[in-house]
Formats: C-alpha cells, structure tokens, sequence
C-alpha cells in the first residue's frame, strides 16, 4: 500500500518518477601544462557562521586535503594546514551535526492525520538505502538552505521539503516538467525571477531555486494564515486551495488543511513531510540511522569574469566533473559564460585551489562561444562554415535529424583560436534557438531587372536579402545592371499525386447495392 502511495504521487518528488536529463558531453580543448602551480596556499579565506551566544569560541578544523584526483593538467593537490579562521565564530554549544540544528528549530505543528503519518513513517523506514541515497544527495545542499530559511526565522522543517519534492535531486524533472530540488513549473519560475534560457535554467540553480522557493512559501503563508494550507497551495496551487476554502465555507466546514476537499496527491503531501521531520527528529525510534551531515558550508561561491569550459573549471578547482555539474546544474552547456552566469558554486575547500591555478594558467579558457545564424541555414552549411562536423554540431546544440535552423537562432560552435573577448550579456541572456523543417532547395539563376537593387530582387523572388547578398557576395543595397544573372535557391515544390481510387471488393459492392436497390 505505502509503496503504491509512494509512486502515485510523481509531482511531490516520487524517485521512481522523476527523469533525469543526461549531462551536455564536454568537448573542451586538450590540456596544457600549468607553468607554476603553488603547492600550499595560506588560509585567507572564512567560514561564516551565524551568531548564536555572546561568547563564542572558535571551531577547530583538522587539515584535509582538497582533493586526491587524478587530473589531466597535471596541477598539484592543495592542502589546508592551518585551521579554518572564522569572522563570525560558532558559540561553545553550537551543534557539529546538522540534523540537531534542524531539530532545534522545528516549530510546525502536527498535522493531525496519524494514519497517513504512519503509513509514510514505514514507508521511508523500510528504505533505509533510499534514505542514505537521499541525504548523500542533500549534503551537498542542506546546510546552504537551512541558513536561509534561520534568516527569513521560517520553520525548519520546511529544509526537509527537498526531500519531498525531488529527493534532493537539482536535476529532477516531474512528468508535469516541473524542474530542480524544488520542483518550479516553468511558468511558476518565471513569476519568480527564475532564469529559463538556452544556456540556463534556474529551476535548477542551488541559489537562485532556493530563494525563489522561500519567497513563494513566505507569500502562501501570508495568504492563507497556516503553514499547512500553505504547504498545499505549493503543491496543488494557490487558486485552488482558495477555491477549497470558499467550497467548505459554503458549506459549513472549517477552512482548515484536514476541512476542504483536494487531490488525493496534495491530502498525502503534508503528512509525508510530517513523515520525514518525525524521522529525523527521532531516528532511533524508527530503527534507521541518519549520515552524519556536519554544520558547516559545504559550498561557496565563485564569480567568473572570463569565459571558461566547465570541464577545465572543474580541473583548475581539482574537484570531479561529475561533482561540479551537481553544485551547478543550471548550466545547459559545456561552457560558462562570464556574461550570463557570472556566480558558480564549488566545494568550499576547493575555491583557493581554483583561483590559484587560474591565476597561473597561460592557456585558453574557453573552447566554445556563441555564434548567430544571419539567416534560415541548413546545418550542414552551418557546420561548414563554422569548422565542425555536422554530427557534432547537431549533438552539442541538441539539434534532431531533419530540423533546419531559423535565422536569428543562436548556437554553440567551437571558439576561434584568438578569440578571447566574452560572449555578449545580449547573446547570453536572450540567445534562442529556433528550428524548422528542413527544405530541399534547388539551384537557379535568375535575371535583374531594370534598376533592381539586391534587396528589391530578393523581395521578388521570394527569399531574404541578407541570404540572396550571400549567395551572391553582394552586399543588399548593391544596384544591378539589367539581365544581371544571380543565384538563387528555391525550395523544391512537392510533386503532385493523384490518389487512385481503389474498386470495391465484390462484399461492399453487395452491401451497397443491397442499401440502394
């Protein structure tokens, strides 16, 4: 029974339902060696903390190394050797465990539906696999969210909500294409400020969905008055629980979570998050133990001011593509641009290893930029004309066999060897992708009239300016001479067919002849 619920509800961030695109392949450029590499780097950098006590003292941190990777670049592992200092110190009682920090904070209360409560209690104790997964996945993240929720003095069990909505999977997609740990719709994003373009979509982004998440759940709380209708809204929306509440007015029932009618998926979603605070508030209880998740930032914040390879960040920073690619979903493609996506995220012990070895890398940053299309263009001149093949082409910009590219349409195309400026904000932040059937064109050549510029000839025949100028290395306004031959293409007209009819079996002839006598 727990485990049909479990997949019933694929909205509310079911495991088995959720889909998870596959990574853009990284096509970066060969590596080249490091001319200087410093093999240990003082630490100037802090971990904030939030006061909790007049009297703090300062946590001690053994040294670690950033990371034991192998790596292409041939960079040298940096390894912290001093304690971690802190600006803002953690109080003497300050708890090393995340899971005390949380539980000291919850402050919803029950809802009152023990059946359900228990049933998904079971469900997630019989998975105790599940549960590791799950948290393996949330530390990562976990700390980042509940700091933003303490600012904002909102519950903490609302840290928890993740795990209900995609597992803590930033790259989760519902089959409603509802996107990241915390499930937006794109419309719902975009209400939100979350950033959906060609090369990003904030759904996705640690940062950016957190903040957007919060911000709507503070709003639904200040509508309806109750963390718990507030919590429904979320899932099923805020017109409908509205619509509800006027329902059991109407009628005479209380305007309360366990008084109106909703969706079976929205009445099972509080207790599942009541499920899980129970679970973390008292593991033992349940016979499952939780990882240990220490109270400290697991990530910090990078600002990039050039162009770069995802795959070659992740090198200078020693940190696993696969680990970078998880700490920044958003990104769509094997580049960042500098223009667009500014902020990165990387393993807070990793940040000195990256801006060290930026610093002294003498290679080039980015394989790949942005190019636009000056006019409808099958992708096969495109990737002539850019220097790639066609397949790759195709692959990079998840273009499908038989699709032709409209002009104005941007792409991702391998960068030249001595093109070191950014991708403009404009192409980074409004770049689309616009594709169409492909047409069959045939070559012809065709004769100017009289007083007819390249432009005037264009409108004539039926094609754009800009692709009869190129076809012919004339530039739109150029006058031509009268009888002046050019060439054009034109899309081969379909040849006509005449259905044959076919003669009727001597069966329907019968039934016919027998309905008209």
């Amino acid at each position: 029974m727990a485990s049909a619920w479990a997949c019933a509800f694929s909205l509310s961030g079911c495991a088995t339902q959720q889909n998870t695109p596959s990574a853009s392949p990284i096509l970066g450029p060969a590596s080249t060696g490091v001319p200087h590499v410093v093999t240990s780097v003082p630490p100037t950098r802090t971990l904030v903390r939030p006061e909790e006590s007049e009297e703090p003292s300062k946590p001690q941190f053994p040294p670690q190394p950033v990371s034991n990777l192998p790596n292409s670049l041939g960079l040298t592992p940096l390894v912290r050797t001093q304690p971690i200092e802190a600006s803002v110190t953690a109080p003497a009682q300050a708890p090393i465990d995340l899971w005390s920090r949380i539980r000291r904070n919850l402050s919803m209360n029950d809802v009152d539906d023990a059946d359900r409560v228990a049933e998904w209690e079971h469900w997630y104790a019989s998975r105790p696999d599940y549960i590791e997964r799950m948290t393996r996945r949330a530390e990562r993240y976990l700390f980042y969210v509940v700091e933003e929720i303490e600012k904002r003095k909102m519950p903490t069990e609302l840290a928890l909500l993740p795990f209900i909505e995609s597992a803590f999977n930033p790259e989760a997609v519902s089959s409603a294409k509802a996107a990241g740990m915390w499930q937006f719709m794109p419309a719902t994003g975009r209400t939100f400020d979350l950033t959906q373009n060609l090369f990003r979509d904030e759904r996705r982004d640690v940062l950016e969905s957190t903040r957007a998440a919060l911000d709507y759940l503070e709003k639904l709380h200040r509508m309806f008055g109750d963390w718990h209708l507030a919590l429904a809204a979320y899932n099923w929306g805020e017109g409908n629980v509205m619509r509800a509440i006027k329902k059991a007015q109407a009628i005479g029932n209380d305007p309360t979570y366990q008084g109106i009618r909703m969706p079976n998926e929205t009445r099972h979603y509080v207790p599942k998050l009541q499920a899980v605070e129970n679970l973390v508030r008292d593991p033992e209880k349940y016979g499952i133990s939780l990882p240990m998740l220490p109270n400290h930032p697991f990530f910090d914040v990078v600002s990039i001011e050039k162009d770069i390879d995802v795959e070659l960040a992740a090198e200078l920073a020693q940190v696993d593509l696969g680990e970078f690619k998880a700490l920044n979903p958003s990104l769509k493609y094997p580049i960042i641009f500098a223009e667009g996506n500014p902020k990165v995220l990387m393993p807070w012990e990793n940040v000195t290893v990256f801006e060290t070895n930026l610093q002294a890398w003498e290679g080039p940053l980015a394989s790949w930029t942005a190019w636009v299309a000056p006019s409808n263009m099958k992708v096969s001149e495109i990737a002539k004309r850019v220097g790639m093949s066609e397949l790759e082409l195709r692959r990079i910009n998840s273009i499908p066999a038989g699709r032709a590219v409209k002009a104005g349409s941007t792409l991702l195309v391998k960068r030249g060897k001595n093109a070191a400026e950014n991708v403009s904000s404009k192409i980074a932040e409004s770049g689309q992708l616009i594709l169409q059937a492909e047409v069959r064109l045939r070559k012809a050549r065709m004769k100017a009239r009289s007083g007819e510029t390249v432009a005037l000839m264009a409108r004539r025949v039926g094609v754009s300016a800009d692709s009869l100028s190129e076809w012919n290395r004339l530039k739109p306004t150029h006058r031509l001479q009268k009888g002046q031959m050019l060439t054009v293409y034109l899309p081969v007209k379909p040849k006509a067919t005449t259905a044959k009819k076919k003669k009727p079996s001597a069966k329907k002839k019968a039934s016919q002849t027998a309905k008209n006598p």
